[in-house]
């Protein structure tokens, strides 16, 4: 492999599914206390979200509570319920260009914009014979990371 063009600065989030969010809420914020800090709703990804953020500053982690819109249609963000990891990455563009050359597979969508507003991609978690490197059965989300997260984890 090449030098890699770009890092990996840490967790940005965790991303738990549920048929029931009210559920996962409960648990979260009424039962440990994590502070909810937004909410997020696409039809496109099948989703409706509450926005959780363990920490402060950059080292803060963002926990995402999901349930399905329609619990038949794809994707399926309850199932598994542990639905993705959100990593920190200093070059979002440099990665994926990187990546791909390596035959990392990637969800249709391309780079796009998260639910917190930071750009996005997803490592799809089965390769295939066309892009053979995956996640190797987890949904992987490289998160494009600020400047002052980049100062901060870099």
């Amino acid at each position: 492999m090449s030098e890699r063009p770009f890092r990996i600065l840490g967790m940005q989030q965790i991303a738990i599914g549920g048929l029931d969010v009210g559920a996962l809420r409960s648990l979260w914020v009424d039962t440990l206390g994590v502070e909810k800090v937004g909410d997020y709703t696409s039809e496109r990804e099948n989703v409706m979200e509450d926005i959780l953020r363990l920490g402060d500053g950059p080292h803060a982690v963002e926990i995402d509570l999901m349930q399905p819109l329609d619990p038949e249609a794809r994707p399926k963000v309850q199932d598994p319920a542990l639905n993705h990891l959100g990593l920190w990455v200093d070059d979002l563009a440099a990665a994926v260009e990187w990546l791909t050359g390596q035959g990392m597979r990637f969800t249709p969508g391309g780079i796009r914009a998260g639910a917190a507003g930071h750009d996005v991609v997803f490592i799809h978690p089965k390769g295939n014979d066309e892009f053979p490197l995956s996640g190797e059965g987890v949904l992987i989300e490289l998160v494009q990371a600020p400047a002052d997260v980049i100062e901060a984890l870099g």
